[in-house]
């Protein structure tokens, strides 16, 4: 036995190692939905939006969410974020029950919700001068982070001055530079021409990897969460619950010539099948 051998098989070593192991595997999931129930007002016109929604997402994890529309995507978005509350069931995030929003989570909407009287660098500024940093903390984090999603030249603009696209990065900017551990997007990217869409999807790829955040994604197009995901989760028509999950092997880094391989097209052809309940989803379940 070498000694690089025998020094790894130490009991010594291997009882420092024992608790890091146990602490790895004792890291609660990012997101944790059981039973989850969320209804909309009371009696007879009472609407179940959710029902008996399990799910689990791990730490630093993309996943995207799939469905019919009125199936509760959006509402599973607003419950994690904390401005929806459950009816039944538990919700918690990273272990912790979520009861109302904070800044461990960020959401980015379909469309801008930039305060249009501000500039962009003080839209993103906002967040953190509700928290309390400095001007000069804020101001670097802002200016570093706007650099970071192409829109260093236009920290002076007032959001009406940019173009879609554009007002959706400052939308990410305006999030990430909070540092939350998990990102919610509600079809951010639905109102954008093709062109732009695909290069919002580039670059939400290589910020969740540079930042390192979980994010859970709503989205109607089969391409968009194919391209993104880890796991894609498929909701029933409401009430919307997790009718069944595709996994996406696609290689990362993940660029656009993805787009047109077969196994792209083969997990399309999945996607397609689990939404639509064909045969061929019936019979792969």
């Amino acid at each position: 036995m070498s000694t690089l051998e025998a020094s790894l098989a130490s009991p010594a070593l291997l009882l420092q190692l024992a608790p890091v192991r146990e602490q790895a595997q004792a890291a609660p999931p990012a997101i944790e939905m059981r039973g989850v129930e969320i209804h909309f007002g009371e009696g007879k016109t009472a609407v179940r939006a959710v029902s008996q929604l399990d799910l689990t997402i791990a730490p630093g994890e993309l996943v995207s969410v799939l469905g019919p529309s009125g199936c509760g995507k959006s509402t599973l978005i607003g419950a994690v974020a904390g401005f929806t509350p459950v009816s039944a069931g538990s919700l918690r995030v990273e272990g912790h029950a979520v009861r109302e929003p904070g800044p461990d989570r960020g959401v980015v909407f379909q469309h801008h919700t930039l305060f249009p009287w501000k500039r962009v660098l003080e839209n993103v500024e906002f967040g953190l001068k509700m928290r309390g940093a400095t001007r000069s903390e804020r101001r670097a984090a802002a200016l570093s982070i706007l650099e970071t999603v192409g829109l260093g030249e236009f920290v002076r603009h007032y959001p009406w001055q940019l173009s879609g696209g554009m007002q959706q990065r400052v939308s990410l900017a305006r999030v990430l530079v909070n540092r939350p551990r998990v990102m919610l997007m509600d079809e951010p990217f639905c109102a954008l021409d093709a062109q732009t869409r695909l290069s919002m999807q580039e670059l939400l790829l290589s910020l969740w990897h540079e930042y390192e955040i979980t994010v859970l994604f709503v989205t109607h197009d089969v391409d968009e969460a194919i391209f993104l995901s880890d796991r894609i989760l498929v909701l029933s028509e409401r009430p919307g619950r997790v009718r069944a999950e595709l996994r996406v092997s696609l290689p990362r880094p993940r660029t656009r010539a993805l787009l047109t391989t077969p196994e792209f097209m083969r997990l399309k052809e999945q996607a397609l099948a689990l939404l639509f309940d064909s045969p061929a989803a019936r019979a792969a379940g």
